[in-house]
């Protein structure tokens, strides 16, 4: 059973296209696995003889690594190839019964609940909970008993050891840099809680996230027979504004920061097996209506779980849109390695002063939305992010500038 995403831990047999005894030739389709994210037809990478199925279709669950097939070369005999044995798990051995522990009145600093005061003063002074009975309550150990514990052991506080918070990385610059950067360690920061999309499940790398908001005014201009979306204005400004600023579209990697020549729009989309986020390629050189086009097709594709692997793996940007359910602003997390992701929240109307063409003041009724952009701040900085922000406020609310791009 191969890895057919970043986050596939099994599979399941949807159909075998080959059956036992067939000739198979490289690129051939074998059967359809579906995974965690789409249904997906697994290629032969060799030429010969389907010889054995060892997994029935219909079959789910099935870990990486376990044997579904067996192909031998051509001219072998494939109806004499032998199964090999599946290794046997010796049986656990029986232990005799150990006699019941009398529970102890003390505690250990691994068995013991910390409310985060007395955590706070134990760490200051140096404090093990070795003998220690808490007072709260369900066994939590409490502020008032870190305080007697200090009393009685008579410890003074530590000196600090803590290490100071490197600077932020600069920006990158606008060539790529001919060795990688180190990557500095953000104590004090906050890191993602949720795993990321398309990503393995894996404790989160230590990102420095930076959150900036503003509103943005826009105004459409829609033709009565094409079907365009606000979405499809803010994946088309998006690229724009990326092409724009060239810093902004690039990744992290284990070689440090790569400036990306295409700029991949990867969109979230909601299905039934979770979020997956189909990419627009090369989303700045297409036109509004084949950008309505391509995502229309990719979400139907990804509903269905008929997604290839190259149409949701990769991106340089990722936008993520809730304003259809009602959320006016929110924080989304970024999906490694990309540096950005900007948030959409709910479009609404409001009253607000304007001028008209005369110059005269007054108040007019505009609609607005609240984006937010969520940054990798060893790649993209505070100033950066905020530049990026307001020429993307600049496309939105001047929709013709994106023609000329």
């Amino acid at each position: 059973m191969p890895a057919l995403s970043p986050t596939m831990e099994r599979g399941n047999i949807v159909k075998w296209l080959k059956q036992e005894g067939e000739t198979v030739n490289t690129g051939d389709p074998l059967c359809e696995i579906e995974t965690d994210k789409a249904v997906v037809t697994l290629e032969s990478n060799d030429d010969g003889i389907l010889a054995k199925i060892m997994v029935d279709e219909g079959s789910k669950d099935i870990p990486l690594g376990s044997l579904i097939a067996l192909m031998v070369e051509e001219g072998v005999d494939w109806k004499q190839v032998k199964i090999p044995a599946q290794p046997v798990t010796p049986a656990p051995t029986q232990l005799p019964p150990t006699p019941p522990t009398v529970p102890q009145a003390s505690i250990t600093s691994k068995a013991v609940r910390l409310s985060p005061a007395a955590r706070q003063i134990l760490q200051t002074h140096g404090l093990d909970l070795n003998g220690a009975v808490p007072s709260g309550p369900r066994g939590i150990f409490t502020k008032e008993d870190a305080q007697n514990l200090v009393k009685q052991r008579g410890t003074t506080p530590r000196p600090s050891t803590a290490a100071p918070v490197p600077p932020f990385a600069a920006a990158v610059p606008s060539a790529a840099p001919t060795a990688p950067l180190a990557v500095p360690s953000l104590p004090g920061y906050p890191r993602p809680m949720i795993p990321p999309v398309s990503v393995p499940r894996q404790p989160p790398a230590p990102v420095g996230h930076m959150y900036c908001g503003l509103y943005s005014v826009y105004s459409l201009f829609l033709s009565d027979n094409v079907n365009i979306s606000v979405n499809d204005f803010i994946i088309k400004a998006a690229a724009v504004t990326l092409r724009q600023m060239p810093d902004v579209n690039c990744t992290w990697s284990g070689d440090g920061p790569q400036l990306l020549s295409s700029i991949d729009i990867a969109v979230a989309v909601a299905t039934d097996r979770g979020l997956i986020t189909p990419i627009v390629r090369d989303a700045a050189s297409k036109g509004l209506q084949e950008i309505a086009s391509t995502i229309k097709a990719l979400a139907e594709r990804a509903r269905a779980g008929k997604l290839l692997p190259e149409e949701y793996q990769g991106g340089s940007f990722s936008i993520s849109n809730l304003g259809m359910f009602g959320i006016q602003s929110f924080s989304a997390i970024i999906n490694p390695p990309q540096a950005c992701i900007l948030a959409i929240g709910q479009s609404r109307w409001e009253l607000m002063f304007c001028e008209d063409e005369a110059g005269e003041a007054g108040m007019c009724r505009r609609n607005m939305m609240t984006v937010t952009l969520t940054s990798d701040s060893r790649l993209v900085d505070d100033l950066l992010a905020a530049q990026f922000l307001e020429n993307f406020k600049m496309n939105m609310e001047n929709p013709r500038r994106l023609a000329l791009f």
